[in-house]
């Protein structure tokens, strides 16, 4: 299955002519919490003060979040619930990467899983770090066009999900209008929506 590439993976490699800031100095590190799910790391660094500061840094496995287009240009979207908040809204599928995958090998099975499509082309979007003040996490994201239909759910245990497909111009308009809480979802509709408008300024040259 074909994969258009639009940038690397680092979004720091694309901001302008300022110079990177030096790192910080690491004294010392120590694991604080670790679980199959995630981790919390203490860093002494060393501050341009010469005092030592803490940071205290969450660890999680990078994501990946699809948007996913039909033939017909509808979204595939999920009405998922969510434990932490107790809400249900709209997302796109999304979902951790898992170690022996590649990023694009993760979003193209979280869109089988999730929502029960398989890709007809998988085109890759800027990707982000969603709380990089806490986290060195990453989101990797595609737009995922020509989307059929490939069979049932495949859901974890604590997922609770409806699959619907909507109007892009539904979609859109809830975008701009700031509905959409779940920020992979918002970020990458942006994304999508702009990659998309794009090409058909091009086809249309």
């Amino acid at each position: 299955m074909p994969s258009e590439s639009n940038r690397g993976s680092d979004p720091s490699a694309a901001q302008g002519d300022l110079p990177q800031f030096p790192p910080y100095p690491v004294a010392s590190t120590s694991r604080v919490y670790d679980s199959e799910w995630c981790a919390l790391d203490r860093d002494e660094i060393q501050l341009p003060n010469g005092k030592l500061g803490e940071y205290h840094i969450f660890r999680i496995p990078n994501a990946v979040a699809v948007v996913p287009v039909t033939k017909d240009g509808d979204v595939i979207m999920v009405w998922q619930h969510r434990h932490p908040h107790g809400k249900t809204h709209w997302e796109i599928p999304a979902g951790r990467c898992e170690p022996d995958e590649t990023p694009e090998e993760s979003a193209l099975r979280e869109l089988e899983e999730e929502t029960g499509h398989r890709a007809g082309q998988l085109i890759k979007l800027p990707d982000f770090y969603p709380v990089n003040g806490i986290s060195d996490h990453m989101a990797h994201v595609y737009l995922a066009v020509d989307c059929e239909p490939n069979g049932t759910l495949n859901l974890d245990d604590g997922e609770r999900l409806i699959v619907a497909t909507r109007p892009v111009a539904e979609v859109r308009a809830e975008l701009t209008g700031g509905d959409f809480a779940d920020g992979f979802t918002a970020i990458a509709l942006f994304y999508a929506f702009s990659k998309l408008d794009s090409n058909l300024s091009a086809q249309s040259d």
